[in-house]
């Protein structure tokens, strides 16, 4: 079950069926962001694909009937539209058309209207809706998706239509569950049941002896695990620099090479990060030394180019040595910025102080140190933000809990209005969700924390974590037969009878790729089972606080609904929400 294999075979499908011959792809804003996450620009380019469009901007482009137009977008009626322009006067020779959804009998009328000069040669869904960041990990890119605790309309119908899609590709017809305090997922299982049953000739697959399970969740079940510092590679690069479609901005970043502005991180173009990405800190800089060493001793020997052999096997040997080097390059100058930020803004410390307030019931201890940290200077104002928001979090209901002496430390070391607004925004974001029925912020036996810095290249460290998130415990309880009918009804009341071998986990909220870890780990040691986790985006920290904001603080049309900016600097130095 391999979402990002589906991808790639529907891409490899729809240019391969066009033929031999020189061709063009032409593409919306998302599936330029579908194909590029899947494949490589240069595999591309050996499947004779030469030209790449946009076709909201491409209406006036050169005319080129030697080349043979391989359309793949979105069903929106916006690129029906913008289609049947473009196949009124046609700039290609033939088009061979893919929706990536579900596509309306309407828009197909539209378009054979519009084919007046009978170029296209055929229409087909082929169902790639979403962003397969790797095998079991999808987003649908949704920033800001809830307003006021409820559904934007787009994002819900955009959410529907990506969860659609990873099932066809998949080729499963589930048992839809959703978490019963959330009416969010709730929304959202109702709305793909009802699409389900709508489309039932597209859903003809057999259930067999397993069924397929799609599990509907709410970021609010776990609202701690987004705003954790990371110590796996992949996961502290999206924390630090952020990973977009599995590219990374080196803009602005000290000593990066002049060429390098952004770089790829896939692990399907990419061995070393593939081997790499689950790694802790510290271990990558051994295998960073280890890469640098093996890249050494291959430059010394093409330094050696005596002879007609030797030359020959320069050339053939060139290509590889060039992507070494890149590799190189690209992962000793990711590395080095990690470890420095991780030095200069103290991120050492405010970790082992988030694991404690995560995994320990250390109340006194943990406010004295968050204190500490809150009266220097040398940690950032996000930072600062992230141990008050866990603070708030952890102990809102505890007797001795001091969250307003905590947001006026953040004032006075001059810290956003914006970050202190969101104080009040994450209990009240966190505090919705708490009817789930367990804890929100352990895992169970989970008692003390045991922090472990590894010491390797000289210059990095890394603490090792023991947080677990909430995932993990609901994985667990899938697997063991354990999933409550009261807290993850079924949409439809169909039976839950059978055993569980495939599960698609969607996340309204967004996901980590902490989360993405942790089923990485359970299904390697779970054997039986495959997993595929997505959500409506995959957060850093900075992401989910702006989701979060956007959630409390905007009504469902989008209407701010934010406090007046004067109110968290009442005369008392209390703010005023949560006293």
């Amino acid at each position: 079950m391999n979402v990002l294999l589906a991808v790639r075979m529907y891409i490899s499908k729809m240019i391969q069926d066009s033929g031999p011959g020189m061709k063009v792809l032409l593409m919306d804003k998302e599936t330029i962001g579908v194909v590029s996450v899947a494949y490589a620009q240069s595999e591309i380019l050996q499947k004779e694909v030469y030209l790449f469009e946009q076709i909201d901007k491409s209406g006036h482009g050169p005319i080129m009937k030697h080349l043979k137009c391989v359309v793949f977008l979105r069903p929106s009626q916006e690129n029906v539209q913008l289609l049947a322009t473009e196949l009124k006067s046609p700039r290609y020779g033939v088009y061979y058309i893919y929706f990536s959804g579900i596509i309306s009998k309407a828009a197909i009328k539209v378009l054979a209207e519009s084919d007046e000069q009978e170029v296209v040669r055929e229409i087909q869904e082929f169902y790639a809706d979403f962003f397969a960041i790797g095998p079991h990990l999808f987003s649908l890119n949704l920033e800001k998706p809830i307003h006021g605790m409820e559904w934007n309309p787009s994002s819900l119908q955009r959410s529907v239509q990506g969860v659609l899609s990873v099932l066809l590709s998949l080729k499963k017809n589930p048992i839809i569950r959703y978490q019963h305090f959330s009416p969010l997922a709730r929304r959202l299982a109702e709305s793909i049941r009802d699409t389900v049953l709508k489309e039932s000739s597209l859903f003809h697959f057999q259930r067999g002896e397993s069924v397929p399970l799609l599990l509907i969740l709410d970021r609010r079940c776990d609202p701690i695990t987004p705003l954790l510092n990371q110590w796996t590679y992949q996961a502290m690069v999206h924390e630090l620099l952020s990973i977009k479609n599995n590219r990374v901005s080196l803009v602005g970043v000290p000593g990066a090479p002049k060429d390098m502005s952004e770089v790829l991180l896939s692990a399907e173009q990419d061995e070393f990060y593939a081997n790499n990405m689950y790694l802790n800190f510290g271990d990558i800089g051994q295998t960073i030394k280890s890469l640098m060493d093996e890249f050494q001793a291959k430059a010394k020997s093409h330094q050696k180019v005596e002879s007609i052999a030797d030359m020959k096997a320069f050339v053939e040997n060139y290509p590889q040595f060039k992507k070494m080097s890149g590799a190189v390059t690209k992962h000793v100058t990711l590395v080095g910025e990690l470890s420095r930020v991780v030095t200069q803004h103290n991120l050492l410390e405010i970790s082992e102080a988030e694991q404690e307030l995560s995994c320990q019931e250390e109340h006194s201890q943990s406010l004295t140190k968050i204190r500490r940290l809150l009266a220097t200077d040398h940690i950032r104002d996000i930072d600062a933000a992230r141990l008050v928001f866990l603070y708030a979090i952890r102990y809102s209901k505890h007797p001795n809990k001091d969250i307003s002496g905590l947001v006026e430390l953040l004032r006075r070391r001059g810290t956003p209005d914006r970050l202190i607004d969101s104080v009040d925004d994450m209990l009240r974001y966190s505090n919705t969700g708490e009817t789930v029925g367990s804890s929100i912020l352990t895992t169970k036996d989970v008692t003390k924390i045991t922090e472990k810095i590894f010491k390797g290249l000289k210059g990095v460290e890394n603490v090792f974590t023991q947080h677990s998130p909430v995932l993990k415990d609901i994985m667990d309880n899938i697997v063991k037969g354990r999933l409550s009918e009261e807290a993850f009804p079924v949409a439809g009341g169909e039976s839950t009878t059978g055993r569980i071998q495939d599960v698609i986990i969607f996340m309204v909220g967004g996901v980590t790729h902490e989360e993405s870890f942790a089923v990485h780990q359970f299904c390697r040691a779970n054997t039986g089972i495959r997993i595929a986790l997505g959500g409506t985006l995959i957060h850093n920290s900075q992401s989910f606080i702006a989701d979060v904001e956007a959630a409390v603080r905007y009504s469902a049309s989008g209407i701010s609904q934010k406090y007046p900016q004067n109110s968290a600097s009442s005369g008392s130095g209390r703010h005023p929400k949560l006293t």
